[in-house]
């Protein structure tokens, strides 16, 4: 059997804009600009999301009723939560080359990347009995399933770019996973 996860990137917000390690805070993006989409979600067995604010208000403005799962939360970003990056980085210049550097390393008294990306694989494996399932969650969270699906050294997660509003599609088969596409523009279905 082929499972599908259709991984969706919640709407912009003001950390995003901004640089900034975020906080749970709302989508910033004109909400009936987003609704005109009148995007039409796939058959899902499993529709959820993230429980943070943004994710939950993406999932609304989609017309998905989607049941919040805390295994899809953000990254825990310690005490870097609500900061800008460039300010974190003036102040604890070696914090954050930890943090880009080792993925062992949480100098903001958080997750470490490894963390994460082990929470979030042992999401997608108890969800290997869905044909297909919908989550919309956090861009750090799309980017831990890709690594996690294809095997990635830990550190190729500071190379995928997942935009805020945008669809990432996995497939597992046979034991194998098969990136379809991510970071795609989520479209009008007509």
């Amino acid at each position: 059997m082929t499972t599908r996860f259709t991984l969706i990137a919640h709407a912009a917000t003001e950390s995003k804009r901004q640089a900034a390690f975020p906080l749970d805070e709302p989508v910033i993006e004109d909400q009936a600009k987003i609704g005109e989409f009148h995007w039409s979600a796939p058959r899902a067995d499993r529709i959820c999301s993230a429980p943070e604010l943004r994710a939950q208000q993406t999932s609304h403005i989609l017309g998905l009723s989607a049941i919040p799962e805390e295994e899809l939360r953000d990254c825990d970003y310690g005490r870097w939560r609500g900061q800008k990056m460039d300010a974190v980085q003036a102040e604890e210049p070696e914090g954050i080359l930890a943090w880009l550097s080792d993925p062992s390393a949480a100098p903001h008294g958080g997750e470490t990347l490894e963390q994460l990306i082990v929470r979030v694989g042992r999401w997608m494996e108890a969800q290997q009995d869905a044909k297909h399932a919908i989550a919309v969650t956090h861009p750090a969270v799309i980017r831990a399933a890709i690594v996690h699906a294809l095997r990635m050294p830990v550190m190729t997660f500071w190379r995928i770019d997942i935009a805020p509003f945008t669809l990432t599609d996995l497939r597992f088969s046979r034991n194998v996973w098969t990136l379809r596409c991510s970071g795609c523009a989520l479209r009008t279905q007509e």
